[in-house]
């Protein structure tokens, strides 16, 4: 076993059988968790980030978060309702893709993909710098690292999930369920506590420098746009249904209601707390800055448990990137099926997950942190963009999917229920496209065209490479003339082997020496008279010093001899004992290899000899 195979195993864990798989599937309890800590995490900012719009209009305005609240609670149950019914229709998986795909033709899936997948990496990106944020709200000199903390989180992430979903399960369940308990018991407490007292005034806010806004219809929508982030990871169960246990579809729709009482409880009851106590957001950069869910728990619990909170508020929203790593991966494998993306992401690794997707999401939300510097609030407005536009297409889908199968498709409420959930969330990404259009969400629009250019020019490939390698009637076998040319360093025993292997390949077998230095071509002819026998031996000066030039010239010249030809150079190859020993050598096998990558019928392979 080598040093690598070693280091991986420690890292990740012994290969998997295929024939245990059924034994990674999750649970119910670690279903939650894995699929929904993305949703649940939203509850730390989804407040805030309305409250950050309604401030605009001084803190006379904070009343309509409540409000604004509820509204979003309305549009989470009709989303969730219309998966509900996908997951039932689709117990397979693929979700959003395969049923924008199936319904609406493969331009639409490509859509409702490409899509998600921006949205996976966002979430990343927010869910980790939106943790830093939380450790920088109890520990203030921690806030010149959030950037370090966040890639730290996503490396942790990286590793967990490459162990597999099932470890990654029990790993998250712990923190997921401490911080849904810690909320629901704020909630309760503050309830309890606070009801008695009336509703506090709203701190001063400090205005705007264009001054405050009037409470309007567009400010209004635009803090609705801000909680929609809420919804993020909403599709995740549907899109990763074949990673629950039998009865799949049954496990992963009770798991999607689960996770909507939990998020309309805990999202409804901290943005009525935060209005009933007038809680005002604080600007990142300030020195006492705390999140909302922070003032709430610095106000109403003790150090030990506000501690305890912080922590656990951390804990699941650097987990909430796992919503994007359990289902980043597996939309990925769909969309690379069609050949839209590269086929490596199709493949299963050691532990049954799709490592390749892992480790792509992970390096592209690394690029993500470190240029927008782990700000949740930069971030957000890149968010939500994608998945609604998802959502639009997966419920259209929906319909389109009732309305043909369906024999009386006007007289069935699924129909009702998908075309309304479509209509409402065409609705919601168009305010999300026209209150966040100035503070990034363009940056969607492009990112989605350039995915789509992506997706054409790989599926172009694709089908010119099936093209040119399918097999024809008219397809024979064809007589291949070799020409071995085996490179001679110096002669010593290892060469004695290449030497027998180059004989066994052609008639057509040479020698080929590159000198450096034209004192010692007496030597090597002198040696290769001794032990080559009847092979040819060619000397190639160099007068600039350089092996592989004068061998590429000389190749270039078989070539044009004889085209048809393949041109074997077999270069020796010594393995020391130690692997550190490697660097002591000079492979310029590697070297060639990537000299001669663009020049047809021309082969390079290594003839290895053995230190003792």
């Amino acid at each position: 076993m080598s040093w690598f195979t070693r280091f991986k195993r420690v890292l990740v864990g012994k290969p998997i059988h295929a024939k245990h798989a059924h034994h990674e599937r999750l649970p119910k309890v670690f279903g939650l968790p894995v699929f929904a800590s993305d949703a649940l995490s939203s509850v730390a900012y989804a407040s805030e980030e309305i409250l950050l719009v309604l401030v605009l209009a001084s803190s006379a305005a904070l009343h309509f978060l409540f409000p604004v609240s509820l509204w979003l609670g309305v549009l989470m149950i009709i989303v969730a309702f219309s998966y509900y019914q996908t997951i039932h229709a689709y117990p397979k998986g693929g979700g959003t893709y395969l049923v924008s795909t199936e319904n609406l033709g493969s331009m639409a899936g490509r859509t409702a993909g490409a899509a998600l997948l921006i949205d996976y990496v966002l979430t990343v990106a927010v869910s980790v710098s939106s943790g830093a944020a939380a450790i920088a709200s109890y520990y203030a000199p921690a806030r010149p690292y959030m950037v370090f903390i966040a890639v730290g989180a996503i490396a942790l992430i990286t590793i967990a999930n490459l162990r597999g979903a099932k470890e990654s399960g029990v790993l998250f369940a712990v923190p997921t369920y401490t911080f849904v308990a810690l909320v629901l018991g704020l909630i309760t407490t503050a309830l309890i506590g606070g009801l008695s007292h009336g509703h506090l005034k709203p701190a001063d806010v400090t205005p705007p420098p264009e001054g405050f806004h009037a409470v309007n219809a567009f400010l209004l929508l635009r803090a609705f746009a801000a909680s929609c982030t809420a919804l993020t990871g909403t599709e995740a169960i549907a899109d990763g249904v074949q990673a629950f246990r039998p009865p799949e579809a049954k496990n992963a729709s009770q798991t999607l209601v689960m996770m909507v009482v939990l998020l309309l409880m805990m999202f409804i009851g901290v943005s009525y707390v935060a209005m009933h106590e007038g809680i005002v957001p604080i600007p990142t950069e300030a020195a006492n800055y705390r999140t909302v869910l922070a003032q709430i728990g610095q106000r109403f619990f003790p150090d030990w448990l506000f501690l305890t909170l912080q922590i656990a508020t951390a804990a699941i929203l650097f987990l909430a990137a796992n919503t994007a790593f359990a289902d980043f991966p597996r939309l990925c494998s769909f969309v690379a099926k069609d050949g839209y993306l590269p086929r490596q992401l199709t493949s299963l690794g050691d532990r049954l997950v799709f490592q390749n997707g892992i480790l792509l999401l992970a390096g592209t939300a690394i690029v993500l942190v470190i240029v927008y510097a782990a700000d949740t609030h930069s971030l957000v407005p890149l968010y939500a963009m994608g998945v609604f536009v998802s959502f639009t297409l997966s419920q259209a889908g929906m319909t389109a999917k009732w309305y043909r199968e369906i024999a009386r498709p006007f007289r069935n409420w699924k129909l009702y229920v998908s075309g309304f959930g479509a209509l409402v969330t065409l609705i919601v990404t168009g305010i999300l496209l026209l209150t966040k259009f100035e503070e990034g969400a363009w940056l969607i629009v492009v990112a989605l065209a350039v995915m789509l250019g992506i997706f054409a020019l790989i599926k172009r490939h694709y089908l010119y490479l099936a093209k040119e390698l399918s097999v024809t009637p008219a397809d024979r076998l064809a007589e291949v003339k070799t020409t071995a040319l085996l490179l001679v360093p110096r002669m010593h025993r290892g060469i004695l082997q290449a030497i027998a292997y180059a004989r066994s390949l052609s008639t057509d077998v040479r020698a080929v020496h590159v000198t450096l230095d034209p004192d010692g071509t007496g030597q090597i002819k002198e040696d290769w008279n001794r032990f080559g026998a009847d092979m040819p031996l060619v000397i190639l000066a160099s007068p600039y010093r350089s092996l592989i030039e004068p061998l590429i010239e000389y190749i270039d010249e078989a070539l044009r001899e004889d085209p048809e030809a393949v041109i074997t150079v077999i270069v020796p190859q010594a393995v020391p004992k130690r692997w550190y020993h490697g660097i002591l050598h000079n492979n310029i096998a590697v070297t060639l290899k990537l000299a001669l990558a663009s020049r047809k019928n021309v082969v390079v392979t290594n003839v290895r000899y053995f230190l003792k």
